[in-house]
């Protein structure tokens, strides 16, 4: 999926986000995948960036819980297939049973007033 880099980049990812899509950037000169969203290649610093759409499937890449007044909350870093790593949580589960390794897919959920990418655990592929 290719479109123009005129929008600029946050708010492009959000308009995919509000669509159920988990966009990222592609650099036409490198090839690099680009997370989170830029107007430059961080590896070459192209301006040359393509927006794609993920899968959405990936890997716990490292889990950790959040203890707080509002009870736990687990943080993850996921390494999505298309290789770029992002910042989120596993939803359906307990964040205490979240483990590295553990393949997870993109959903997109209603927070407040946005949209926001989270994760829920998928069967072993």
């Amino acid at each position: 999926m290719s479109e123009p880099t005129a929008t600029p980049p946050a708010r492009a990812y959000r308009e995919g986000l509000d669509r159920g899509e988990l966009r990222y950037q592609r650099c036409d000169d490198c090839a690099g995948a680009v997370f989170p969203p830029r107007v430059l290649c961080p590896d070459c610093g192209s301006q040359e960036l393509t927006w794609e759409r993920s899968a959405g499937r990936g890997t716990v890449h490292s889990a950790t819980v959040v203890r707080g007044r509002d009870g736990a909350r687990g943080i993850v870093l996921v390494d999505l297939d298309e290789g770029f790593r992002m910042m989120s949580r596993v939803d359906g589960i307990d964040p205490a049973t979240v483990e590295i390794g553990t393949t997870v897919r993109f959903t997109a959920a209603d927070e407040g007033d946005e949209r926001v990418a989270v994760f829920m655990k998928e069967a072993q592929r």
